[in-house]
């Protein structure tokens, strides 16, 4: 398991650890209900250094990777992102990416235990272009901060920036103590939202600023359960989780956010421009609001019927702090996916009722 840098300091203020896709990650400080309410209401920090980094540089980064995505990042500026899928000639998908545009490469953003997978499926198309692909995870560490007072806690760290205005645009800047900082507007969970690149060299120096810049807005440092919970009550896919190589991005209802159908030619772009011109997709995935009382929540692969037929499957699910109710995200079959479409989940322990509700999830 690929340790994180700070491990250390995570252990002083308590941290108990896990492992994500083989990259070890900060599972809670002792309290992750407490965590989630931090970043639900108020603000959290969170350390995502675990997450694949890359860069491409390169005179025909751009123009390469405009070829490879399912978004446009030829017409991206400096100081500008995008979020895409890079998925195979057929369409299914291989990763998700935050793509950034520097000054002299573009920044790749994406789940952990990828980087190699990714690297290789880029590489496999590098033959005449000026690209380089380098993981940069070793060089730039990752700071999240997420919560309706994120701006506040970005604010009280006295960077000498600009808060950044719109989704994915950032800003850089020369700290004097933490080296060249990048700062993107990321809002992770729905909210507010900040990433903060810095280099590995002063992840401690940003560490105990983040953390005491929360405290003072009335949040805290938070782990990945706390994470998980408001991503899946927010109705969030995660590649991994909720989408993998099995999946074409509009079955994971990525098309608004991740497909651009006027840039023009990419790898896999024939079939997902088809599916949009003819038709749906044969499956969707769609929020779940599950019975009360469960015995136990259901895993991964449970399926779900309808008139006694398979109508789909389970892919996240979670006792939600928020609604206090449980919710699951799962892929529900074309005829049977409509909002208010009563289910029925079959597990070990029986058979319950399940309804298909809109996304985000919202109490009843």
């Amino acid at each position: 398991m690929i340790a994180l840098v700070l491990h250390e300091f995570h252990r002083s203020l308590d941290a108990r650890f896990t492992e994500v896709n083989g990259v070890e990650a900060v599972d809670h400080y002792g309290e992750p209900l407490v965590e989630h309410a931090a970043l639900r209401n108020v603000a959290g920090v969170i350390d995502l250094s675990f997450r694949g980094r890359l860069c491409l540089t390169g005179n025909d980064r751009q123009k390469f990777l405009n070829g490879q995505v399912t978004n446009n990042v030829k017409d991206l500026a400096v100081g500008e992102g995008c979020y895409a899928a890079l998925v195979t000639a057929k369409g299914k998908m291989q990763s998700d990416l935050n793509i950034y545009c520097l000054a002299d490469e573009l920044l790749l953003d994406f789940e952990p235990g990828l980087p190699g997978a990714v690297t290789q499926r880029l590489e496999k198309y590098i033959i005449a272009d000026d690209v380089q692909v380098v993981d940069v995870a070793s060089h730039y560490g990752l700071w999240s901060v997420q919560g309706p007072k994120a701006d506040e806690v970005v604010l009280r760290l006295h960077l000498g920036l600009e808060l950044p205005a719109k989704r994915m645009s950032f800003v850089s800047v020369p700290d004097d103590t933490l080296g060249e900082v990048y700062l993107m507007r990321q809002p992770r969970l729905g909210t507010q939202g900040f990433d903060l690149f810095v280099p590995n060299t002063a992840l401690d120096g940003l560490a105990a600023r983040l953390v005491a810049a929360v405290q003072a807005v009335g949040g805290r440092v938070c782990g990945w359960q706390a994470l998980e919970m408001a991503r899946i009550e927010a109705g969030l896919p995660r590649f991994g989780a909720d989408m993998d190589e099995a999946n074409l991005p509009s079955e994971a209802g990525l098309d608004e956010r991740a497909v651009s159908y006027t840039k023009g030619c990419y790898i896999g772009q024939e079939v997902i421009a088809r599916l949009r011109t003819y038709g749906q997709v044969a499956r969707a995935l769609r929020g779940l609001r599950l019975a009360d009382h469960l015995p136990e929540l259901p895993v991964k692969g449970d399926k779900l019927f309808k008139d006694g037929k398979e109508a789909g499957f389970i892919t996240s699910s979670l006792f939600s702090p928020a609604l206090q109710c449980n919710i699951a995200l799962g892929y529900v079959r074309r005829e049977a996916n409509q909002i208010g479409t009563v289910l029925f989940l079959r597990t070990a322990q029986g058979e319950s009722p399940v309804k298909i509700v809109s996304l985000p999830f919202r109490r009843d």
